[in-house]
This record gives structure tokens, sequence and C-alpha cells, in this order.
């Protein structure tokens, strides 16, 4: 087993580090200190692990890809060492690089609040490869480091984001495809307008067709009802507010773009299926996960 070391690029504004994951990982990995960073995780199997209160377990090799704003912890580990890549946006930034990875509203910020990506035989293979290459990068730097790392790391999205477009959308991500255009597209509206745009047909105004024609779309893909997506967003971070922060349902509702904070908490009521307070309260008693 490998000693408990983080290896570290660092270059100005720029960072991107590798962790071991074992049973003796710190429980500080889910400190502060490394909430701005994106993270990308590979697990072997018999790892378990919540992700915004929903739990996963690794029963073949895995990646997660978890942005800044999500909340996880490693609930138990595998008899093998797993990797944490972790990297700031000055280092690789997903949305202003998107022509390069199309990964943003896939990997990250997407329709299913689905993070992981599970890997068979041969492609393990390949992801072993690219995280040894990192870390040998990492332990004997040398030329163009900054660029090597971030070579290998845009390889590493590239090939996740098509296998997970494949498992999650039943088809790879390829530019000719209209569906996994859309949902890439519908997926990523919804991660920067949730606060202020709730409506079906707030986000069909912005895609330039009528409501029923954004609907139909989602159908076609056995998706949920935009409105329903919607409002899944809406309380996803109602959740996240209420557990990692002090910030009461009213302010909560505000925050979210909501003037009315008895209707927000009817509707959080009955999308989490507890009131605010009894979500909180049961939580921090019992950790419960959806």
């Amino acid at each position: 087993m490998e000693s408990n070391q983080i290896l570290v690029f660092e270059s100005l504004y720029k960072t991107l580090g590798l962790q071991y994951i074992n049973q003796l990982t710190p429980e500080d990995i889910y400190a502060d200190k490394y909430k701005p960073y994106i993270k990308v995780l590979y697990l072997p199997p018999g790892y378990t692990l919540i992700v915004d209160f929903k739990q996963y377990s690794t029963e073949t090799p895995s990646l997660f890809f978890l942005n800044s704003n999500q909340y996880w912890s490693i609930q138990e580990t595998g008899e093998k060492e797993g990797y944490m890549i972790c990297y700031n946006r000055d280092f690789y930034c997903v949305q202003i690089h998107d022509a390069e990875v199309a990964c943003d509203g896939l990997l990250f910020n997407n329709l299913h609040n689905m993070p992981m990506t599970r890997l068979d035989a041969g492609e393990a293979i390949i992801v072993d490869g690219i995280f040894k290459s990192i870390k040998s990068e990492l332990k004997e730097p040398q030329s163009q480091q900054e660029e090597m790392l971030r070579v290998y790391l845009k390889q590493l999205i590239i090939y996740a984001t098509r296998l997970w477009s494949a498992q999650q959308l039943g088809r790879p991500n390829h530019p000719a495809d209209q569906d996994s255009g859309f949902f890439r597209q519908f997926s990523m509206l919804v991660e920067k307008h949730y606060k202020e745009k709730h409506t079906v047909a707030d986000y069909a105004e912005i895609m330039g067709m009528a409501p029923k024609t954004l609907t139909h779309k989602l159908k076609k893909m056995n998706l949920c009802q935009p409105g329903e997506i919607i409002k899944d967003r809406i309380i996803l971070e109602a959740k996240r507010l209420l557990i990692h922060t002090s910030l009461s349902a009213k302010q909560i509702a505000y925050h979210l773009g909501y003037n009315d904070p008895a209707y927000f908490s009817r509707l959080f009521a009955l999308k989490a299926g507890d009131s605010t307070l009894a979500f909180r309260k049961k939580y921090n008693q019992g950790k419960m996960y959806n």
C-alpha cells in the first residue's frame, strides 16, 4: 500500500494534486481547504461513499466527478487503494474549455445528478494508465510539466465523458447526436439559472422552443417532466444549505428566488417528504440519506 502522501503541482494560481485513498486517508480530505477544488475519484471495488445525500457502492472500478459545490464522504474503503485528483479552475476550467472536452452537463451538472462512471476490466486498464502517468509526472517532474498534466487530465475527462454518456444516455457523446447535445444544453441551463428561473417556459424561451417541445424531447429520452427536473435541482440546493449552513428556511427560500417562503416550504415538503425543520433534524441525528 502506498504511503498517504499528497503529490502536488503548483504554479502561480494553478494547482493539481493527487491524494491516495485508503483506510488511512485523513478526514481532512473533506475539509474546507479542498472545497474550492474539482475532484476526480478513482475507486476500486468495495468502496461506499455518499455524494449529495445519495449512497454509491463500487462493485467494479469506478470514477466519480465532483464539482466544488458537491458534498461527499467515504463510508467504507475497499481492500485496494484508490486515488483522488483535485484541481482548481485556474489549472483547468471545463466551462472555458467546453469545446475541448464537452463534459459540462454530462460528467458535471447533469440532469440525472449522477456522478459515477463504472469501468469494466478493459476500461479500468486505460484509466489505470492515465493515473499512473499523472502520478509519475508529479513524482518526477520534467520540462513542460503543467501542460503534460493538463493533457493527462483532459484525456481522462474525455474518455470518462464517452463512457458516462453511453451508460446514462445509451449513446456515445458525439457532436452529431442531437439528443445528447440537447441533454447537455438543458443540464447546463438548469445549473446556471435554477435560482431565478423556475418554470418550463423560462427554459423553453432560452432554448428557442415551445414548452411542449421541451417536454416532448425529454420524454423521448425517458427523462422526467422538465418542471420536475427544475424543482429537483432547487430542492437539492435547499438540502445542501439546510445541512451545511445555518441559514433558516426563510433565508434559503429567498436565496433560491422564492419571495413566498411559505410556498417554498410546501414545495420542499412535497419533494423531500419532510419539512425543512424535520429534514435538518433527521439528518443531523441519524445521517439519513436518500
